[in-house]
C-alpha cells in the first residue's frame, strides 16, 4: 500500500506471526520497494497492534501514514466508521474521511528538549545545526518536534534547491540528535500551503512522511509562518494536516492506495 505516495509491505501477523529479523526487514523493503514494513498484532484492548520497522531494518515507535493505511484495511472488515490502533508511541484513532481518504488523530506533538530527544537542552525552535561553511551556513537552526519520533525542520525558500539525499544523513547523524532525526526542507506557500520534502531516517528521501508533515505544521504554525491548518504538498501528494486548538492534538487526512496483495 501506499498513503500519498509513503510506501509500505504490509503483513497481516494476527493469525500467522511475523517476526523478521534486521535482514529479513531489509531483504522486504528492497523487493517491494518499501519505506516501511508493516505487521499488523492482535491488540488484547484496541483493533490492532502496528509493529513498524524501516527500510534499514530498525524497529521505530511510529508511523502517519502507515497507521492510515492499515486503518482502511481494518475499516473493509466492516469495523464502522472508526478504529483504534496501539503503536510502540501511543493509542491512534483513525476515521474514514471523504473522497475515500482516512483520517487520523496523531495526538499531541512533544515540544520539550527532552521528549525528541536532544542530547542537551536547547530552545527547540532552532536548535544550533548547521550545514556549510561554519561562518556561513546555507542551512541552520531548524525548529525540532516529537511526534512519537523526531524530526528536525528547515524553512527554505526552494525545497528543490538542496542535495537532500546528501545533507539529510548529515543531519540524521547529528550528535545533537542521540536517536537520529528525520529531515524536513519545508517551503512556505502561503498561510494554507506548505510544499515538503523529507529524508526519513533509516528509509532515506522519501515521497511522502506523514509524521513529518504533522512536523511541519506544528513548527510553521509555532513561528507564525502559516495558520494551524493547512495543506502539505509532498511529492506523492497531498495531506490535510490541523494542529487542533482545542485539544492541542494534530490530525492528518490523506489518500491511500492498495497497491497489490499477496499471500505468503
Amino acid at each position: 500500500m501506499n498513503g500519498a505516495g509513503n510506501a509500505f509491505a504490509i503483513f497481516d501477523a494476527r493469525e500467522k506471526p511475523f517476526e523478521p529479523t534486521k535482514e529479513q526487514v531489509v531483504s522486504v523493503a528492497e523487493m517491494m520497494q518499501a519505506d516501511q514494513v508493516i505487521a499488523v498484532e492482535r491488540d488484547a484492548e484496541k483493533d490492532a497492534f502496528m509493529r513498524i520497522w524501516n527500510a534499514d531494518g530498525g524497529e521505530v515507535p511510529a508511523c502517519g501514514n502507515a497507521s492510515r493505511c492499515v486503518a482502511w484495511l481494518l475499516l473493509r472488515e466492516g469495523r464502522g466508521q472508526g478504529v483504534s490502533l496501539q503503536t510502540r508511541a501511543d493509542r491512534l484513532k483513525a476515521w474514514a474521511a471523504p473522497g475515500g481518504e482516512v483520517s487520523v488523530d496523531m495526538g499531541s506533538p512533544l515540544l520539550g528538549w527532552a521528549d525528541i530527544p536532544l542530547s542537551e537542552k536547547m530552545d527547540v525552535r532552532g536548535v544550533d545545526v548547521k550545514i556549510g561553511p561554519m561562518d556561513a551556513p546555507y542551512l541552520s537552526r531548524p525548529a525540532v518536534v516529537s511526534m512519537g519520533n523526531p524530526h528536525a525542520v528547515f524553512f527554505v525558500e526552494d525545497v528543490h534547491a538542496y542535495d537532500i539525499p546528501a545533507i539529510g544523513p548529515l543531519v540524521e547523524g547529528h550528535p545533537i540528535f542521540p536517536e537520529g532525526v528525520n529531515v524536513g526542507f519545508a517551503q512556505i506557500i502561503d498561510r494554507e500551503a506548505i510544499r515538503l520534502r523529507v529524508w526519513e531516517r533509516g528509509a532515506g528521501l522519501t515521497k511522502a512522511c506523514g509524521t513529518g508533515a504533522c512536523a511541519a505544521l506544528v513548527c510553521a504554525a509555532r513561528a507564525g509562518h502559516t495558520a494551524r491548518r493547512a495543506t502539505l504538498i509532498l511529492d506523492g501528494g497531498e495531506l490535510e494536516i490541523h494542529w487542533r486548538e482545542s485539544d492541542d492534538h494534530v490530525l492528518m487526512t490523506g489518500p491511500v492506495e492498495l497497491e497489490a496483495t499477496f499471500d505468503v
